[in-house]
């Protein structure tokens, strides 16, 4: 009995060292996160110190830029009458007429900060991405590591081209449509300049999120989550909720524009299906090696 006994504390002490060791282990990775996320904060700043000595081009050329009847969009389209004539004058935006106000005694000053911060988190994603890449590494295998070499660069290279087709197609047209529509002619549109800072930056930063998708796309299917098999009996389901966002991100009546927005997400879908099929093909692959070794 007293054998027993003696083999039960035994048990007990290992099991509580492991216990320990496990404890500091997650400890010790919870340490490592903190100076990378840390770094990535010390970036950031830096950038958002950048920001904040051009915050006067940032502001009358990139933020208000949207509003500006010669914006790079509106010049464009345009053109596009010019040479498509049957899309109609209306599609070409000579005018946007409205008011933008500050309510609030500190309001601007506010603004430069925010928008400024919010620079220097854009400029800052890739450093962030590689930190995030740096933190996962050690914990991945050989191969793994291999095929996941090139995560920082594609999903820099998605998010800024996220932030470019956000910025020059959605915010111009959803501004445009948001400043000229009137319910009556006797109201006149005066926005408070947090509304349209937010107006821009939400759709701006919002596609550059959703153009995440093949890498979100990616980690489920390694994970074994999702499957191309799946994404394709899901493509139908998956077009209405896409015309749906395009409908709801530029409220306007032509077809034409919902079209132009639709169209990179259908883009990103099929090539988020071409990805999740080349990974399953590779496990695949691999599983038929293990299996006749």
């Amino acid at each position: 009995m007293s054998d027993n006994r003696a083999k039960d504390l035994i048990d007990s002490i290992k099991n509580k060292g492991k216990s320990l060791e496990a404890e500091m282990s997650f400890f010790d990775h919870i340490d490592v996160l903190r100076k990378h996320l840390l770094r990535a904060v010390a970036v950031v700043f830096v950038f958002t110190c950048v920001a904040f000595y051009f915050s006067d081009f940032i502001w009358s050329s990139v933020i208000m830029g949207p509003k500006d009847p010669s914006f790079w969009t509106y010049r464009m389209m345009c053109k596009l009458v010019e040479l498509i004539p049957s899309i109609g004058s209306d599609f070409c935006i000579t005018k946007i007429d409205a008011k933008i106000i500050n309510t609030e005694m500190s309001g601007q000053f506010t603004l430069q900060m925010n928008s400024c911060i919010t620079a220097g988190l854009v400029m800052g994603v890739p450093y962030l991405l590689f930190e995030i890449w740096l933190f996962i590494k050690p914990a991945l295998l050989e191969t793994e590591r291999k095929s996941a070499s090139g995560f920082v660069l594609f999903a820099t290279i998605l998010f800024i081209a996220g932030i470019l087709f956000g910025y020059y197609i959605i915010a111009p047209l959803s501004v445009n449509f948001l400043i000229n529509f009137t319910v009556d002619k006797g109201i006149q549109n005066m926005f408070s300049i947090d509304s349209y800072l937010s107006t821009v930056l939400t759709l701006t930063l919002g596609t550059g999120i959703i153009f995440q998708l093949p890498v979100v796309i990616y980690i489920l299917s390694k994970l074994g989550i999702m499957t191309p098999q799946f994404m394709r009996a899901s493509r139908r389901y998956a077009t209405v909720l896409i015309l749906i966002i395009a409908a709801v991100v530029t409220p306007t009546a032509d077809p034409y524009t919902m079209m132009i927005v639709a169209l990179p997400l259908f883009v990103l879908y099929e090539v988020s299906i071409m990805i999740s099929a080349n990974i399953q093909k590779k496990k695949q692959k691999a599983e038929a090696l293990f299996y006749k070794n």
